[in-house]
């Protein structure tokens, strides 16, 4: 990586500029973002990824938010600092933005992307162990919030993403480590699948970024 022009990407041998250096500011230009994210997601995902048309307001917000636009984030809503809730109906494409947007921004921290159900089943074999191993100083993307199992562990039932996001909280309020979380539920669904607790901090903790309820499944 460049540390110098971090808006240059190689990607084996072809060169991607994202923007331009102005001073010590890079000035993204946010169709060259998009010729970067279809190429990168081809070689991650393979020749049939693409970037839809229909999901380019949605993609032009999360790009602000990577690139830490604040002026136009501001104008949409949305924190820099704090995370991403990215919501929308199954095979959008939500899992796969957010394991590649990442790489747009190869200087800022990474996260990593973890299916939620992996956690609870990681529970179920480990116990509460799991839940303090969440409760570190890493960067996470859970995926698929909401629709993982509850956890059980010697016959005690426990919530554990719930748990999770509340220990996630207090790391954001004491030390400013960001959560993000993909989601097929909305906010009522969210509330009655971790109770008015949890939901109140994930207010606190995301920023709401949707799919249209109408996206088509991609994967179709």
């Amino acid at each position: 990586m460049n540390f110098r022009a971090p808006h240059i990407i190689k990607e084996g041998s072809v060169q991607y500029e994202l923007g331009s250096l102005k001073g010590r500011e890079i000035q993204y230009d946010f169709e060259k973002i998009l010729v970067y994210l279809e190429a990168k997601g081809k070689l991650m995902f393979g020749k049939k990824f693409k970037i839809y048309r229909e999901d380019r307001e949605v993609l032009y917000k999360l790009c602000l938010y990577f690139i830490r636009d604040k002026g136009r984030c501001e104008q949409w809503g949305i924190d820099v600092d704090k995370g991403l809730l990215l919501s929308g109906p199954v095979g959008c494409g939500k899992t796969s933005l957010m394991k590649l947007l990442k790489f747009m921004v190869p200087h800022r921290r990474p996260y990593e992307v973890i299916p939620s159900r992996n956690i609870v089943f990681g529970f179920n074999h480990l116990g509460y162990k799991v839940i303090g191993d969440y409760g570190n100083s890493q960067s996470y993307c859970f995926d698929d919030l909401g629709v993982e199992p509850n956890g059980v562990h010697f016959g005690k039932d426990c919530n554990v993403i719930g748990e999770i996001l509340l220990s996630r909280y207090e790391l954001f309020m004491d030390h400013h480590i960001k959560t993000h979380a993909t989601t097929n539920l909305n906010a009522r669904e969210l509330e009655e699948r971790y109770g008015n607790r949890v939901r109140s901090r994930m207010r606190q903790l995301f920023n709401l970024v949707g799919f249209d309820a109408k996206s088509k499944d991609k994967r179709e």
